[in-house]
């Protein structure tokens, strides 16, 4: 039996050799992303949030990218699939967090920060006091960060779900759900994590004016938003039209490259920003 175990383990380490080097074409993909977290091979990338009541940038989500050579970054579709495949996502979740905090020492010219949190970060018991413990050595609010929760993960791991928020609320952490529609809308996320805010996935956001279908998703995303206090953020605008319908719709917030495109964080700080189209 110990045998057979160990062939099934030293089989599914070659399987996953394979299909990282599948993905990328790197000989030793994991030593790869390892080398990567400790040397500071990635990089911090920030859209930002524009509030529509006042059409000011005040809040930003928080991106990766990885330099593959000097001058070239990987887009996160080329990479995170390898990370998620060696169950590294919390290691890359951790190295996230504390370059935002880092960042957040220096600068105040954003009020809150959000950070995609995986599924596989959500399972992971030590995560939330990792936070905590960062957020609290750097004196930075905890208010000042949230974590963006996929729906579909949101769905599929309910306990762990749960469980994630209860602990970021208690730290002092805004929650998000984010992709939120995705599939159907379900409310049911919203009840059992209790979030702040719900961002409303782009394959609904990008046709509110031509179908009335996603025109209806969103108005009962608003109306819900409105009873029970949570604020609705709408992702992937790309044009002007549907931005100005989204104000009269009644939503708070919106992002997307009709808005602003993602840049390096760095560049929050440049003189002059702040205020949105």
């Amino acid at each position: 039996m110990t045998k057979q175990r160990s062939a099934g383990a030293a089989s599914e380490a070659r399987f996953l050799e394979e299909m990282g080097q599948a993905l990328t074409g790197w000989s030793d993909p994991a030593a790869k992303l390892r080398a990567a977290l400790q040397s500071d091979a990635l990089a911090l990338y920030t859209q930002p949030i524009l509030t529509l009541a006042n059409g000011q940038f005040e809040r930003a989500e928080v991106l990766v990218r990885m330099h593959e050579e000097e001058e070239t970054l990987l887009p996160p579709g080329e990479f995170l699939p390898v990370f998620e495949h060696f169950r590294m996502m919390p290691e890359l979740d951790r190295w996230v967090v504390s370059r935002t905090i880092a960042h957040l020492r220096g600068s105040r010219r954003i009020g809150l920060f959000s950070i995609n949190v995986s599924g596989q970060t959500l399972a992971d018991e030590q995560f939330p006091g990792f936070v905590a413990d960062a957020l609290r050595a750097a004196r930075i609010p905890a208010a000042r960060l949230a974590f963006e929760i996929d729906e579909s993960d949101a769905l599929r791991q309910p306990a762990e779900a749960e469980g994630f928020a209860t602990a970021m609320k208690a730290a002092g952490c805004g929650l998000l759900i984010d992709g939120f529609g995705r599939r159907s809308v379900s409310f049911l996320p919203l009840k059992t994590l209790q979030v702040a805010c719900v961002k409303v996935d782009g394959s609904i956001v990008r046709k509110i004016l031509t179908s009335e279908s996603a025109l209806a998703k969103l108005k009962a995303v608003v109306r819900v938003g409105e009873v029970i206090g949570v604020e609705v953020l709408a992702e992937c605008v790309e044009d002007q039209d549907i931005l100005l319908r989204l104000k009269a719709l009644g939503v708070g917030f919106a992002q997307g490259f009709g808005i602003a495109e993602p840049f390096a964080i760095e560049k929050l700080d440049a003189p002059g920003f702040g205020r949105g189209p």
